[in-house]
């Protein structure tokens, strides 16, 4: 009897964790992996993240239309895992002070601006919101419109003005643009 009882709990064990490891790759083929970085002069910024796709659905918009990010709720930047930036000098983050480090970022959006959360609270699965007290600070950034919608999520980093950086972000019809600035005074 024992020993039936061993097997069936062994074949259990067994499909769980083939459940487990294909549900796994299967989120990670959804939303693969991103990874955007910069290196101009001395400073070094690096964004890690997941990019999902629209895919026909109403991505931007009031839960009462179906919006996968429905305005006013938390987003964490991206899928699976937090978005993660890691700066390596004192920098400004749209003109917030931010020291050396790595964070997430999450957003809050709303149809003209997004609060952006800088959170010193690191690798959780993004699904569930972090910690607030750990909020470095948040700051509003207003909503642009690329060119041309954009399929899948990008996070793009480029040279700034005084050897700074700007972050895009950019997603179906909304395009984030954050400004990161060299402040010798910090």
């Amino acid at each position: 009897m024992l020993k039936k009882v061993l097997i069936v709990l062994g074949i259990l064990v067994l499909v769980l964790t083939l459940f487990y490891i294909y549900a796994n790759h299967r989120n990670r083929t959804l939303s693969p992996p991103g990874f955007s970085e910069l290196d101009v002069n001395e400073l070094h910024v690096e964004i890690s993240y997941n990019r999902p796709s629209v895919k026909g659905r109403l991505i931007f918009g009031s839960e009462k239309d179906g919006a996968l990010q429905p305005y006013g709720s938390y987003w964490r930047l991206g899928a699976n895992e937090a978005t993660e930036i890691t700066v390596n000098k004192d920098v400004t983050f749209n003109g917030m002070p931010l020291k050396a480090g790595t964070y997430s970022l999450y957003a809050i959006p709303d149809p003209d601006s997004f609060q952006i959360g800088v959170n010193t609270e690191l690798g959780y699965w993004g699904a569930w919101e972090p910690d607030y007290g750990k909020n470095v600070f948040v700051t509003e950034v207003p909503v642009t419109r690329p060119v041309v919608p954009v399929e899948q999520f990008t996070i793009r980093i480029e040279e700034g003005q005084e050897n700074g950086a700007i972050i895009y972000f950019e997603w179906s019809n909304v395009q984030l643009i954050i400004p990161i600035g060299v402040d010798p005074d910090l």
